[in-house]
């Protein structure tokens, strides 16, 4: 006789939601599914979504590799927000669901839209030591 089947390793689920979503949000999705290669779902989308993503966020995204030409800004749901496991906002705290059992972060970060991407370099770091220090914690190193 056989008992029960175990239950697949959960893949733990990331929405990422800002304003726009044609920045910080788009930035972190990309990293974190760069980083994550897999061991993560990924999403993004914004409370009042764009028509594409901000030029300077693609370049400063291309210079780490990551192309962000097929991406392009999503409306925030309802269905996105309880699928995930994690959701973190980026300056749109206010109009983001709240449900029960999800794990809610803000990251204040200042939004790109309108600066250079001098300037958008600092804000992806930013994003990108915060993805990773998330990632470290969403699914530990195995020795």
């Amino acid at each position: 006789m056989t008992g029960p089947v175990p239950a697949p390793v959960a893949v733990p689920e990331v929405l990422f939601v800002c304003v726009h979503n044609a920045g910080r949000s788009q930035m972190a999705a990309a990293l974190l599914d760069h980083h994550a290669a897999g061991r993560v779902r990924v999403r993004s989308a914004g409370s009042a979504p764009a028509d594409s993503i901000n030029p300077a966020v693609r370049a400063v995204m291309r210079e780490l590799g990551l192309d962000l030409s097929k991406r392009f800004p999503k409306p925030l749901t309802g269905q996105a927000v309880q699928a995930a496991d994690v959701v973190i906002t980026m300056g749109c705290g206010d109009v983001c669901p709240v449900f029960a059992g999800k794990r809610y972060l803000d990251w204040q970060l200042p939004d790109p839209a309108g600066l250079p991407p001098e300037q958008v370099r600092p804000i992806r770091d930013e994003i990108d030591a915060r993805v990773r220090a998330l990632l470290a914690e969403l699914v530990p190193a195995t020795s």
